[in-house]
């Protein structure tokens, strides 16, 4: 009984040792945060009027729209999938026209290598054989889009599945 009592203890103290200090990845510890579904959205503190006011705009299209569910072929608040979420939020909140669908906006704008993302730019990620998903990044490491699973929602770039299935980022702004 005694040894399974040292067992416990030492599993705790390394559990608590483990865990202390330990920052997320990627996380600017200067950043002003707030909540988002559930996880952490980093406002760096000196980020340019014109960036500010643009999160402004797809944090008010993240609150209008947070949770309508993902339909195929979607296009209002009854159900929405990512190409036409994309299509509302840069027309509605940021005055730009954009085809309907993914395979038509990744050819948009210009090319940015991963490490040069800023908010504003759209991610594409391959999601399948012959399928695609889009999303626009709200800052270096978070995109707004319509999920298959979770609906109109935020998701970090760094998690592995969107990791795994990156494939490139476009500046239309």
């Amino acid at each position: 009984m005694v040894r399974l009592r040292q067992i416990t203890l030492v599993i705790l103290l390394g559990i608590f040792f483990a865990s202390c200090g330990v920052v997320k990845r990627g996380t600017i510890p200067w950043a002003d945060t707030s909540v988002v579904d559930g996880s952490t959205a980093s406002v760096p503190i000196n980020m340019s009027r014109s960036d500010r006011a643009l999160r402004s705009k797809l944090d008010d299209a993240h609150d209008d729209w947070k949770g309508t569910r993902y339909l195929l072929g979607g296009t209002n608040s009854r159900g929405i999938d990512c190409s036409a979420f994309m299509q509302k939020v840069f027309k509605d909140y940021l005055g730009i026209t954009l085809p309907r669908t993914t395979r038509e906006q990744i050819l948009l704008g210009s090319s940015v290598r991963k490490r040069n993302i800023k908010i504003g730019d759209m991610v594409f990620f391959k999601t399948g054989r012959d399928t695609f998903h889009v999303g626009v990044m709200i800052n270096g490491e978070q995109f707004l889009h319509a999920s298959t699973s979770n609906g109109v929602t935020i998701s970090n770039l760094q998690n592995q599945y969107w990791v795994n299935t990156y494939l490139t980022t476009r500046r239309i702004l």
